[in-house]
């Protein structure tokens, strides 16, 4: 029983490592679809199946993958061996928008959408939270960020760190949480387990480390 459970989970890191291919390669197919089709309803159902694969595919299997190997935080594992990650499981489903990040700077234009988008991936998201256009997010699910809260020109927020132990890869994974109204500096990068309180205001490059609290005597 063991053998074919590890088994099944290597089948099924490889299966989510052609999960970005598969965008790439539905999303070329719907657009030669917009380009050929005579018609214009033709194109349109195009259009929208492109818009299907690269916004609502992916949701749709982090979701799904999720329901059956929920992620958890903290969250340790070892990134070596055939053992399945559910960390790394996750990561191929958001792999695209790290790619080609104008997927996302586009729903930044119109407000409050880019907060919805993050809802849709687990993440605890605020009102009026303001995004610069090049913010860069890498663990969707793993954020709390209460109301009002500002990020900065190239704020970053990694909710993981891969470290070498004992000649293996360990990964460690948390959310990191920012309270209502604090203000994230331009080039600031926030790590696992960062916590900001209320109001608190970050400097310019401000660095969190791993479950580093910012609070507004610090």
């Amino acid at each position: 029983a063991a053998i074919a459970v590890s088994l099944l989970m290597t089948l099924l890191s490889r299966c989510l490592a052609l999960f970005p291919a598969s965008v790439v390669g539905l999303s070329l197919l719907c657009m030669a679809a917009m380009i050929w089709c005579p018609d214009w309803l033709g194109r349109g159902l195009a259009g929208g199946g492109l818009l299907t694969v690269l916004y609502l595919y992916p949701v749709a299997a982090y979701r799904l993958l999720l329901h059956f190997k929920p992620l958890g935080s903290p969250l340790r594992e070892e990134l070596t061996g055939d053992r399945y990650s559910h960390w790394w499981g996750s990561h191929q489903l958001q792999v695209i928008y790290l790619t080609l990040p104008v997927l996302e700077r586009i729903l930044r234009v119109i407000p409050g959408c880019y907060s919805a988008w993050l809802r849709l991936w687990g993440a605890r998201i605020g009102q009026q939270v303001y995004w610069t256009p090049n913010v860069e997010i890498h663990d969707r699910g793993l954020l709390a960020l209460g109301h009002g809260v500002i990020l900065g020109h190239e704020a970053k927020l990694v909710a993981h760190v891969v470290m070498p132990h004992r000649q293996q890869l360990r990964l460690y994974a948390k959310t990191i949480e920012v309270g209502d109204g604090a203000f994230i500096g331009a080039g600031s990068v926030l790590g696992p387990g960062v916590q900001v309180d209320a109001g608190v205001q970050l400097p310019v490059r401000t660095e969190g480390r791993i479950n580093q609290h910012f609070t507004a005597s610090s």
